[in-house]
């Protein structure tokens, strides 16, 4: 586990003065799960890679592994806990005139580790990462997520609880990027890894992370656990992570639904239909499977058949089926019964 308390970050700039790059920042990992960390370019994503793997130091806060403040050491003592924390690049970032099996071979080589154990271990390794049948294999003749592949279980070698992933995925096609989160799910499960995974790609977060933070002008911003954001309406980066088209539509009621904190009724649409004798009309939708649920944004418009059905009644029973509804437009003749 990792728990980040208070972080800040300041640099000096030109005439003396202060540059702080990042605000009391307040982030925790539990062991065996993803946390994506997101943000435009310039918010303090980068800088705050360094401070966790300990490349740059804070200028206050903490950074506790497994309970110990990581923050404080310095020398050879830092760099005997920092092994707690391993890193994925953008670029795998491998020696080219060594082999996969060689580079993941160099950080026990460099420890002294002795030989029959490096060789255990890295052909454990590359087995995780699917790729025993690459280990002599030079970088330029791998393919991107091979490489990528090669730098993960080159920061697996040493045996962290921690992986930080510096948006491990840009640059791959597709298919290599949806290959590179299903391992890295993979790998959380089989190690109980705690993974925080910087990234400005909201489609990586849909796919990997069961935790979202958002990083603005060095600060936390927004933060929690990814169904529960998407399911929240007013959640801003809930919205972002599912997006819906601004679709026209028309009818008695126009209501914005949001679901997955919790499970729903599958049949919802027919049940309400039947129950309230009224017309769903989808206009738009965006339904993904987070983690082991169904998570989803969607707008629908609502035609009543006759009188006497409220709003409220038609939003009552949409959140017994584990749905939050909320009124967009309504038909003026409705409102007063809302």
């Amino acid at each position: 586990m990792i728990e980040i308390t208070g972080l800040s970050k300041t640099y000096a700039g030109p005439q003396n003065r202060q540059i702080e790059v990042l605000k009391d920042i307040t982030l925790s990992v539990p062991a065996g799960s993803i946390t994506a960390v997101v943000g435009p370019s310039g918010a303090g994503k980068s800088t705050l890679a360094k401070c966790i793997s300990l490349l740059e130091r804070p200028t206050s806060g903490s950074i506790r592994v497994n309970g110990e403040d990581l923050s404080h050491y310095t020398g050879e003592t830092l760099r005997h806990k920092r092994r707690a924390i391993g890193t994925v690049f953008q670029s795998s970032a491998l020696l080219q005139r060594k082999t996969a099996w060689e580079n993941v071979a160099l950080p026990l080589e460099w420890l002294g580790v002795v030989p029959v154990e490096i060789k255990r271990h890295v052909g454990t390794l590359l087995e995780s990462v699917g790729l025993s049948d690459k280990a002599g294999f030079y970088p330029s003749q791998l393919s991107g997520g091979q490489r990528q592949r090669v730098g993960i279980a080159r920061a697996l070698a040493l045996k962290p609880s921690v992986l930080l992933a510096d948006e491990a995925t840009s640059g791959l096609d597709p298919d290599a990027t949806r290959a590179i989160l299903t391992l890295l799910k993979t790998l959380r499960d089989q190690f109980g890894l705690s993974i925080i995974f910087i990234t400005h790609e909201m489609d990586v977060v849909r796919r990997a992370a069961d935790a979202v933070a958002q990083i603005a002008d060095g600060r936390l911003v927004q933060q929690g656990h990814l169904r529960q954001l998407l399911a929240t309406p007013d959640s801003s980066l809930g919205q972002q992570l599912f997006p819906l088209q601004p679709l026209a539509g028309s009818g008695d009621l126009l209501l914005q639904l949001t679901y997955g904190d919790r499970p729903i009724a599958i049949d919802w649409i027919s049940r309400l239909t039947q129950q309230f004798a009224l017309q769903v009309d989808l206009l738009a939708a965006h339904v993904e499977q987070v983690g082991d649920a169904l998570a989803g944004r969607m707008r629908v418009a609502i035609r009543f058949s006759h009188s006497g059905i409220t709003p409220r009644q038609v939003t009552e029973q949409l959140q017994h089926y584990g749905i939050h509804a909320e009124i967009l437009e309504q038909r003026a003749a409705l409102q007063e019964v809302v």
